[in-house]
């Protein structure tokens, strides 16, 4: 496990877009995202779509469950972002597994929702508000490939 502590929202984006920077050539990287409301969980995303390129605006798709953004190089690598706070089951308007089993950088913020479906290799980030403005990462890698960028953050 490593953990890193932020003092600012910057450093939470900056936090993202350094191991973004470190993941973006991975053909599939699942990151789930744990946090109260309000922790930095979209924030933290902010960073790591950064890191790939992409220029869109990115925020929290709470009420539309799943946000895509691509990016605008010749990879055309895509970031796919769930919010399944407000998912009541598994099966809910979308097929996550078509996701999960696909290429780009998936970030799940709320993940505990569907468990049983998540992939063998992810990175599990909790972030732990601590103060108004400072939070606690804990990153924890399950499988490859996050083993070294977590190392290196």
């Amino acid at each position: 496990m490593k953990q890193k502590v932020t003092h600012s929202a910057l450093e939470t984006e900056s936090l993202g877009y350094e191991l973004g920077l470190l993941l973006k050539d991975e053909p599939k990287v699942v990151i789930l995202l744990d946090g109260d409301l309000g922790s930095g969980k979209t924030t933290f995303t902010k960073g790591l779509a950064r890191a790939l390129g992409i220029t869109d605006v990115v925020n929290s798709p709470t009420y539309t469950i799943l946000k895509k953004y691509t990016t605008k190089d010749l990879h055309h690598k895509s970031l796919y972002h769930f919010d399944l706070y407000r998912l009541s089951e598994v099966g809910d308007d979308f097929d996550l597994e078509e996701y999960i089993d696909g290429q780009g950088m998936i970030v799940i913020e709320w993940p505990f929702h569907v468990e049983e479906l998540l992939p063998k290799d992810y990175l599990m980030v909790t972030i732990k508000k601590t103060s108004e403005t400072e939070r606690t990462f804990e990153m924890v890698c399950v499988g490859y490939p996050c083993k070294r960028a977590v190392q290196y953050i």
